[in-house]
């Protein structure tokens, strides 16, 4: 799991093409989730519309990912000044721009999110979730991912997760490439 930015500005540290095929030639998987903003940022659909585009924008011209993988939303530590259904329009306008853009779209359930587990389940547009260690369940759904606390592994400190069907039978859309077939993703759009 790779990060990728909410726009042009924060470029710095996120995942490149060569990081992905470095990735995938070394055997692994790979999806990415975009950053969050800063605790008690305001969700709105217009910024659901930009933050979603500009993840569909960048997962195919900055990474060269390809149609179908998965990209998540990260959902936490969201004000709710405006209200849950702000936060529930721009969760959906961003699932609309990822979809659009022919990715599948998934979402982060972190600390305050704002929304309940029936709101995360009937109200978003998202078949795909994955909980933060201190995330809210989800109704109904449940999870496909299931991040652990952090632990030090070789003196780096990880989020482990563990990969699960969800309780409908949904499952994570990873990008692999197989060991035997070895096939680069394509450069990205310049």
């Amino acid at each position: 799991m790779r990060y990728i930015p909410r726009k042009a500005s924060l470029i710095k540290g996120n995942i490149t093409h060569q990081e992905a095929l470095d990735i995938l030639n070394a055997g692994l998987a790979l999806m990415v989730v975009q950053h969050v903003d800063n605790p008690g940022w305001v969700a709105s659909a217009d910024l659901g519309k930009a933050y979603g585009a500009y993840a569909a924008e960048y997962a195919q011209e900055i990474v060269g990912l390809p149609p179908g993988v998965m990209i998540w939303l990260d959902l936490e530590e969201v004000s709710g000044s405006r209200g849950d259904q702000a936060i529930i329009d721009y969760c959906n306008t961003w699932y609309e721009e990822v979809k659009n853009a022919g990715y599948e779209p998934g979402i982060y359930c972190g600390f305050g999110t704002q929304l309940s587990s029936i709101q995360l389940y009937q109200k978003l547009k998202f078949q795909h979730y994955w909980r933060a260690y201190n995330g809210p369940d989800v109704a109904v759904r449940g999870y496909q991912l299931l991040q652990k606390t952090q632990k030090l592994i070789d003196g780096f400190w990880i989020d482990p997760d563990e990969t699960r069907d969800d309780n409908l039978g949904g499952k994570v859309q990873w990008l692999t490439l197989t060991p035997f077939n070895p096939v680069p993703i394509p450069p990205p759009v310049v």
